[in-house]
């Protein structure tokens, strides 16, 4: 049987209104037997309250990146440093709700990753019931296989996306398997590493919600995303066609997940060349193999109608 302990890596940045909340949340749990908050350069008291929220059990440590470096890279760094057979990812303004650690590894023997449906909620009304990612669609735990996964982080198929979930993970298996968040990647990391985790033949145990509270927050910057940032999240599908034993099936569902981010790519390159008048630039987007010509023109049309009805 799996040893019942849990590693919380918790990777922080400017964070410090609220990482002291999550902190106390993960040490209430009592499998969760090493807490890690690995600062990443903040400008703010992020480390001064961390350090401030330790309850004198010596679970937590916290450590301070020489240079900021992103999250993915802050998270194995937490990994690197703890020890427990589970590893459990916390971002810091998110909290567990108390019992959520348990209910988890009450299926530690049924798959390596583990992850409950995530309870959404709004920073100024946390006192309010969360909002389900999933809801009723998931009604029993159920395994997610390869091309579901990657296919419900295609958000015009209208799904619900997947990558958003934080499984606790088998550390035997990731350390098996050499996995850790790729580090040049600031957005879709986690879609990435699950997705390549079950190429690789990890179980993914999804299951109604348990208490995983991430929290929406008014002046988050999630949807601004940098060019780099969606060419790495695109490319990375070409990379994960690369794992052996995938099916025709399995590439397809890839190709499709990269074509959706090529079209939000090509969104964004189009509206930054007509800001800077840049016709050329401008219709290299439209050249693109389709459908990012059709994306374009019905995102242009939206925006014209929008104007003409002045909303």
């Amino acid at each position: 049987m799996d040893a019942q302990n849990v590693a919380v890596i918790i990777a922080a940045y400017n964070a410090a209104g609220t990482i002291a909340r999550a902190i106390r949340s993960a040490l209430a749990e009592p499998e969760v037997v090493e807490v890690v908050v690995v600062d990443d350069r903040s400008r703010d008291a992020t480390v001064e309250n961390a350090r401030a929220a330790d309850d004198g059990t010596g679970r937590l440590k916290v450590i301070v990146q020489a240079e900021n470096r992103g999250q993915s890279a802050a998270r194995n760094r937490g990994m690197d440093e703890s020890r427990a057979e589970w590893i459990a990812v916390l971002d810091s303004d998110d909290f567990f709700l108390s019992g959520r650690t348990a209910a988890l590894l009450a299926y530690a023997d049924r798959a390596e990753f583990i992850a409950d449906d995530v309870g959404q909620a709004d920073e100024a009304s946390l006192e309010q019931p969360p909002r389900s990612l999933i809801g009723e669609a998931l009604s029993e735990p159920r395994l997610v296989g390869f091309d579901e996964f990657v296919l419900s982080n295609v958000p015009s198929r209208g799904r619900k996306e997947l990558g958003y979930v934080q499984p606790i993970m088998r550390r035997s298996f990731m350390e098996r398997h050499a996995l850790r968040y790729q580090e040049h990647m600031r957005l879709g990391e986690d879609y990435e590493l699950y997705t390549r985790a079950i190429g690789c033949g990890a179980r993914f145990l999804l299951v109604p919600g348990l208490g995983y509270v991430a929290v929406v927050r008014s002046d988050s910057l999630s949807e601004r995303h940098r060019v780099e940032d969606l060419l790495h999240l695109r490319d990375c599908d070409r990379d994960l066609e690369q794992l052996k034993g995938l099916t025709d099936s399995n590439r397809a569902a890839l190709r499709q997940h990269a074509i959706n981010v090529d079209c939000r790519l090509q969104w964004r390159l189009l509206i930054d060349a007509l800001k800077q008048r840049r016709l050329g630039a401008a219709l290299a987007s439209f050249a693109q193999p389709w459908p990012v010509p059709w994306y374009l023109t019905r995102r242009l049309m939206e925006r014209a109608l929008r104007r003409i009805s002045g909303s």
